[in-house]
């Protein structure tokens, strides 16, 4: 791309946490941004404004990911804004803690509409309008790996995002598009402190060799990374972005 048309990312759950400092990033690359978001505008207004007040382009767009319409639209506003699409952060999530016996099903449907179906359906409109050279980013979860008790159906959500971004990865054979995952560790968001006590933070930041927790920045590197050429022989990966906790 040149001139007045630079590269364009579409990234979801963009007004806030990991997802709105992913879109600071990216702008900062030079990518002109369409951040979604769910519920708050004005958050979502303030990620713009942010932006744009660095000296980058970036639009706002509401949009549940799981509403094939809706994420339809998303992509809809992106070209017409900005010309295309070249990568997609697919950061939304609904997050649940509850031991498996006690969870309530009400609870693991809504997790699930967001995490897996809302997955799928952003993933579908990237197949279909990424342009060469592209990458798409799904994100995914170390708790995956790491097990933790009361983490159950929000394990199984990003098992399912890895499973679904493997395949993918394999179906875009000669697009010279990129299909990633990104499982973050411990990782100081709202959504991550919420409900915590301070012992149990603790204990999770000593967990890694690093000795903290991760922080959004650390996650928008590796974004950042995947979404551009230098991360492009990159392909059909995990990247398990957690300071090396076991």
């Amino acid at each position: 791309m040149t001139g007045s048309q630079p590269r364009v990312a579409v990234v979801t759950g963009g007004s806030r946490g990991i997802g709105r400092e992913i879109a600071g990033r990216l702008a900062a690359d030079g990518f002109a941004v369409a951040a979604a978001y769910s519920s708050s505008s004005e958050l979502a207004d303030e990620a713009v404004a942010s932006v744009r007040k660095a000296g980058g382009q970036a639009i706002a767009v509401a949009a549940d990911v799981a509403d094939e319409t809706d994420v339809s639209e998303l992509f809809d506003a992106a070209e017409t804004a900005f010309g295309g699409v070249d990568a997609v952060v697919h950061a939304a999530a609904r997050f649940a803690l509850s031991s498996v016996a006690d969870l309530d099903l009400d609870v693991l449907d809504d997790l699930h509409r967001t995490n897996i179906r809302g997955t799928f359906v952003v993933a579908q409109q990237a197949a279909r309008r990424l342009r060469s050279g592209g990458a798409l980013i799904t994100f995914s979860t170390s708790v995956v790996g790491l097990a933790f008790p009361e983490y159950g159906a929000y394990s199984a959500s990003k098992g399912a995002v890895e499973a679904l971004t493997m395949v993918l990865a394999r179906e875009l054979r000669g697009r010279d598009v990129t299909v990633n995952a990104i499982a973050p560790g411990p990782t100081a968001t709202d959504l991550f402190l919420d409900g915590k006590d301070d012992e149990t933070v603790a204990r999770l930041a000593a967990r890694p060799p690093l000795e903290r927790l991760g922080t959004p920045a650390d996650i928008a590197e590796v974004a950042a990374f995947l979404a551009g050429p230098r991360g492009h022989w990159i392909n059909g990966q995990v990247v398990r972005a957690n300071g090396g906790i076991v």
